[in-house]
This record gives C-alpha cells, structure tokens and sequence, in this order.
C-alpha cells in the first residue's frame, strides 16, 4: 500500500475544505462528509460546537439525493467524527 502525505485518521485520509472535512478514500465505496455548522471562540481558536454528519456513496452515477446513505447532526468534532468513523467502517465491511 503507498504512503500518503496528509492527514489519517484510524488509517484513511482527512482532508478539510473551508469548513468541510472529508474523510475516507474516493477509491472506496464509501466517504463520510463533515460540515461545520457553529464553531465558538475558546482562547482565540475557533472550536466547532455543531457537526453534520453524512455517509456518502462515491458512485460518480448516483444523483446527490441518493449519495446520501446516513446523515446526523452531532455537538462537537469528536463525537461527529466517532459516529462518521463507526459508519464508515461498517460500510466498507458491508453490514
């Protein structure tokens, strides 16, 4: 397997757009799409306070609508990455 510079997270690739992070392989079925709702200042450093969630198909053929396999709406980054990290795995294992 080749090395990829960047950011990984539990073994696949993150990478963040504005306030958009995406994380998982485009190769894969799968990704999941995090979008920063509400962020809040904490020591001059902004903190996101609300996530979306968003399990997403990669097939370049499917409408936007039906890429949508699951979404949330979680407080804070790290419970919206645990939850879009568990999805993921599950989708990728095919369960």
């Amino acid at each position: 397997m080749a090395q990829q510079n960047g950011l990984m997270y539990k073994g696949r690739p993150l990478m963040r757009k504005d306030n958009m992070i995406y994380y998982g392989s485009m190769e894969d079925s799968h990704i999941v799409m995090l979008q920063i709702l509400e962020t809040k200042k904490v020591n001059d450093l902004d903190v996101a306070t609300r996530v979306s969630v968003q399990l997403q198909l990669t097939d370049p053929n499917a409408r936007p609508r039906e890429r949508v396999v699951k979404k949330a709406e979680k407080d804070g980054l790290y419970s919206a990455m645990d939850v879009g990290s568990i999805w993921l795995e599950r989708a990728l294992a095919g369960k």
